[in-house]
């Protein structure tokens, strides 16, 4: 297993405003360390989910757009479009808590199987207005994503 450094785990503890205790209890969960141990690695890759359908999109998302969000699941605002609409986001959370477990594991996150969802807009033929699917890709992340 690799190791978490001393230094790693005062970082987390300053970075997460614990207390001592709270700083206790986050160290006693196992799996915290197994996190720390692979942050460098998740910290080096981007999520990126690229429209590959996209059918009476009020937002106006469209085949080729592509939605940016670190590895800890953080949109990167800088890199997406202006409007993004919230039926296309909510459906990621659980594709990028997979490509997590995945990096968290040690196994590449791109030999997911199921990788493209959609948003939860079911579509004018089931009473709704339109829908649009993604696909995930994870890259290593480039000096300027931010």
């Amino acid at each position: 297993m690799l190791k978490v450094t001393e230094e790693a785990w005062q970082r987390t503890k300053d970075l997460l405003g614990y207390d001592k205790e709270e700083m206790e209890l986050f160290r006693k969960n196992s799996a915290n360390e197994k996190v720390l141990a692979r942050l460098p690695e998740m910290l080096n890759k981007t999520i990126v989910f690229e429209v590959i359908e996209s059918k009476g999109c009020a937002s106006g998302h469209k085949a080729g757009d592509k939605l940016y969000f670190d590895a800890s699941g953080n949109l990167l605002t800088k890199k997406n479009p202006k409007k993004i609409c919230i039926s296309a986001l909510v459906p990621l959370n659980a594709v990028i808590h997979a490509v997590r477990e995945m990096i968290f594991a040690g196994i590449d996150p791109n030999e997911m199987l199921f990788k493209t969802t959609g948003c939860s807009d079911t579509g004018v033929k089931c009473g709704g207005w339109g829908h649009v699917a993604m696909r995930c890709q994870v890259e290593d992340r480039k000096k300027n994503d931010a």
